[in-house]
């Protein structure tokens, strides 16, 4: 049987190695077909409708700052002499509302390269439509406001920036992409950060190739339609020797999967507060090259085994072999150690000589820059540089410690249970294996984050852990080793004009003191205290004193004395609301649903005790209730009571959630937990002056 060998290069954009293969193909010329009784287009390129230019209408994303009126788009297979290749159209149509949405007349269009091929954009063109005097006038959009600009090693983006934009217009463009790189099938995204009136995308898949396809978010597909059609294809060489064939002479016929989805008025997503990365809950579509089949040929998968994609990272010049014993730090490493009476003291020892040899630059990777010779000897590098220098000396100092790849919370989550992607994963830290049994994830790139705890950008599901034996490499879940702890302990004193003098201990314990501590390096102590105070309206911020700044494992201590002058004269009734000054005061949600979970990143455990002295002659006229509350299945508790004494008073507010993520399922609850606290934190003491 005479056939024609084409062949692509499997490239994953984070990977350091190409993975060649070779594709037995059987087809010459792809004939595409559309399927029988498919729908019209929802958008023809240059036909507007004039009413899309006036303003009433658009009542209802008076909110936004611009609205996608349609999106569409068609992914296809061709060949040509050179094999299989990809083509993606695109048309979109976009009404600028306000001068906020000037931002999307200038759009990126992202283009992969390697070695010598890449993908080809074509056919772009645009217009931008306006009323004038009640007439339509077009302007075309002009080839000098069309720019490449170099976006990665392997990536290219080509903007463009459409003329004479103004409140009210609306722009459209279409182009054309051709790409020979098949893993890279072009995603689609329905909801973007501004309205959507109409989103389409169509596929036609030839039975040849296998895609897995992953649906995100949370909102339905309105249209969700699938026809298999027989569609033509060229053939070269002897027909006779084709399986199956049964077409006309110098043809085949094949299975095409026809695949329609559309969503209609898909509301802006919003960013909400305690999130992860907001890919995680748009809606959209994503494809995964998984293998591919022709006839009289079995199936040949394309994407790695964990097993392969492990191996192949232990023997990486750039990533496994940085592992092996080495020399530098050696000296260092010997005299930490003898200062280390046990293992936890000993590791705590190799994580601190790592912390302050190598200089973490904020670069998230899983290869090294070079190698960690090089990263040492300038001081800085990446957090494969400083995490795999991190289990190299571990191992050296007779610790069972191996990396683990992890996507960050910014990066978006990882698929467990999908085909493996190396892709995927931004980040690496150090696995560590206890003598008692137990295991330790650490990280050595922050200054403040102390051993044994990862910094909550890692704290974002799982990580896979590889082992120098392959077959023992697993999943590790990524949980928080400490929570976000406040304490504050205050002494106050009242005037009888509701002026205060006042004595505050804090103490910023777990993730708190990380965020405390990198903002005390990063502003001084002067400006962090200046900035406190200036948070308190009238705080004048006599003496303060901080503690434990460099004991990463205590919480780091704030004392401090203030005074706040009161009226001009003595008042007959004072209102005291003092949790104000040292509590939150805004419920963070706002919004009365939400479709996706809060991820807190780790548990919180707030606490405020306020002994308050009254001054003479006052008594206590109106005292709030003490109050309790509880979120379902033991998701956390809120405390608050107030203790009246002989002359002072005692004010106890006492916030634990106990969960570092609640579901959309429970955002109602925590809303409205929240919303009680507030409320309850606003209410206000009344003193009386004495008749």
């Amino acid at each position: 049987m005479q056939i024609l060998y084409y062949s692509f290069f499997y490239q994953s954009y984070c990977m350091k190695h190409s993975l060649l293969f070779y594709l037995v193909v059987l087809l010459g010329g792809f004939m595409a077909s559309p399927a029988a009784g498919q729908a019209p287009d929802p958008i023809k390129f240059g036909k507007i409708d004039e009413a899309d230019l006036k303003e009433q209408g658009f009542v209802a994303d008076s909110a936004s700052e611009a609205v996608i009126l349609c999106d569409y788009g068609q992914s296809r297979f061709i060949t040509d002499h050179e094999g299989f290749k990809l083509v993606f159209d695109r048309v979109m149509r976009i009404k600028i509302l306000k001068k906020s949405g000037y931002d999307w007349a200038t759009r990126s269009i992202s283009l992969y390269h390697k070695d010598s091929r890449e993908e080809r954009l074509a056919n772009l063109r645009g217009f931008t439509y306006n009323l004038v005097n009640g007439q339509v006038v077009k302007e075309k959009l002009a080839s000098t406001s069309i720019f490449k600009e170099k976006s990665t090693a392997n990536t290219n983006i080509q903007k463009f920036t459409m003329p004479n934009v103004r409140v009210g217009s609306v722009i459209e463009f279409a182009y054309s992409i051709t790409s020979e790189f098949l893993f890279n099938f072009q995603d689609w995204q329905f909801q973007h950060s501004i309205p959507v009136r109409w989103s389409e995308y169509r596929v036609a898949m030839p039975e040849y190739f296998d895609y897995k396809i992953q649906m995100r978010g949370y909102k339905p597909l309105d249209v969700r339609e699938q026809s298999v059609t027989r569609t033509g294809f060229g053939v070269y060489g002897d027909m006779n020797s084709v399986a199956g064939s049964s077409s006309n002479a110098g043809t085949i016929t094949a299975n095409v999967t026809n695949n329609r989805w559309a969503m209609k008025n898909v509301p802006a997503f919003r960013e909400e507060p305690y999130m992860t990365a907001s890919e995680n809950f748009i809606s959209s579509i994503d494809f995964e090259l998984a293998g591919y089949q022709f006839p009289q040929e079995g199936y040949h998968p394309v994407a790695d085994t964990w097993n392969k994609i492990d191996k192949d990272l232990l023997a990486d010049e750039q990533f496994g072999t940085q592992l092996k014993p080495n020399t530098f730090l050696k000296e260092q490493l010997a005299a930490a150690l003898a200062k280390a009476t046990d293992p936890a003291a000993k590791i705590a020892a190799v994580h601190e000589l790592v912390r302050t040899s190598l200089k973490y630059n904020g670069s998230d990777r899983i290869y090294a820059t070079s190698t960690l010779r090089k990263a040492l000897d300038q001081h800085s590098g990446n957090a494969a540089d400083v995490n795999l220098l991190f289990v190299a000396l571990l191992r050296d100092a007779g610790f069972q410690a191996n990396p683990v790849l992890l996507s960050t919370r910014e990066n978006g989550w990882v698929n467990v249970s999908g085909q493996p992607l190396l892709s995927k994963f931004n980040y690496v830290v150090a696995h560590i294996a206890l003598p008692d049994g137990k295991e330790m994830l650490a990280d050595a790139t922050e200054e403040f984050v102390p051993c044994g705890v990862l910094p909550t950008r890692c704290l974002n599901g799982q990580g896979h852990l590889i082992m120098p034996d392959v077959a023992q490499s697993r999943w590790v879940d990524l949980k928080p080793a400490q929570r976000f702890v406040d304490y504050r302990m205050v002494q106050l004193t009242l005037d009888e004009r509701g002026g205060w003098t006042g004595k505050v201990h804090q103490e910023h314990g777990g993730y708190t003191g990380v965020y405390t501590r990198e903002k005390l390096q990063k502003e001084g102590e002067k400006k962090f205290m200046e900035k406190l105070a200036s948070n308190h309206e009238g705080w004048n911020i006599a003496k303060y004193a901080f503690t434990q700044r460099s004991a990463l494992q205590n919480p780091l201590g704030l004392d401090y004395e203030f005074v706040s002058p009161g009226a001009e004269a003595p008042a007959t009734t004072l209102y005291l609301n003092p949790v104000r000054h040292f509590g939150d005061d805004k419920n963070p949600f706002v919004h009365e649903d939400r479709l996706f979970p809060v991820d807190f990143g780790a548990p919180i455990d707030e606490t405020i005790i306020i002994n308050i002295n009254i001054p003479s002659g006052y008594d206590v006229d109106e005292l709030p209730k003490a109050l309790v509350l509880d979120l379902p299945n033991d998701g956390g508790r809120y405390m608050y009571s107030v203790q009246p004494n002989a002359s002072s008073l005692q004010v106890t507010s006492r916030l634990s959630l106990r969960k570092a993520v609640y579901s959309a399922a429970e955002y109602g609850s925590l809303r409205e937990f929240y919303a009680r606290l507030i409320a309850k934190q606003a209410e206000q003491i009344v003193l009386k002056k004495k008749s």
